[in-house]
């Protein structure tokens, strides 16, 4: 099992060395589960031990948690180039050249929201690249059905939202 353990380990470093974005937990486990690499248990563990490592950095809201590889992350995937066979590297690269548009946006667009101490919510809707953000936008709403739904309406409408804003403040 260590050497399969070593093995997803160096996988997912790989694949977050492939992109310019993090990757959510959702991404990396559908990728390793769809090629039937392993299990949810085993991918779950091999983020847990690459986190306490070091070697990849996470961040997290309510509704995702996203990886980035570090660069003690990308110096250890330097030192195996060859444990990771040509058929895993083609999945993968076949898998971002399918998916990339898809997974870059499921990772730029974030919605989240917290109970405030006025008893309201605050919403908070970024449009990031990368880790540089382009949009960061906090609304107060009543309830907590007012929150999620302007999460959801965030994420599915952010573009035109963005557009309609640059529109009105660059009159």
């Amino acid at each position: 099992m260590a050497d399969a353990l070593t093995q997803y380990k160096l996988i997912v470093l790989y694949m977050l060395d492939r992109v310019d974005f993090p990757l959510s937990n959702t991404q990396i486990t559908n990728f390793m589960q769809g090629k039937d690499y392993t299990s949810y248990f085993t991918v779950q563990q091999t983020l847990s031990e690459l986190l306490e490592a070091g070697l990849i950095r996470m961040e997290s809201d309510r509704s995702r948690t996203r990886y980035y590889i570090t660069e003690e992350g990308r110096q250890t995937l330097s030192y195996f180039p060859d444990k990771i066979s040509p058929a895993i590297k083609s999945d993968i690269r076949t898998y971002f050249e399918e998916n990339k548009m898809q997974l870059r946006k499921e990772i730029s667009v974030i919605a989240d929201y917290d109970k405030t101490t006025a008893q309201d919510y605050a919403v908070r809707c970024q449009l990031k690249e990368r880790e540089r953000t382009f949009l960061d936008l906090t609304l107060t709403v009543r309830s907590a059905e007012q929150a999620e739904a302007v999460c959801a309406n965030w994420k599915a409408r952010q573009e035109d939202v963005y557009a309609c804003l640059m529109d009105l403040l660059l009159q």
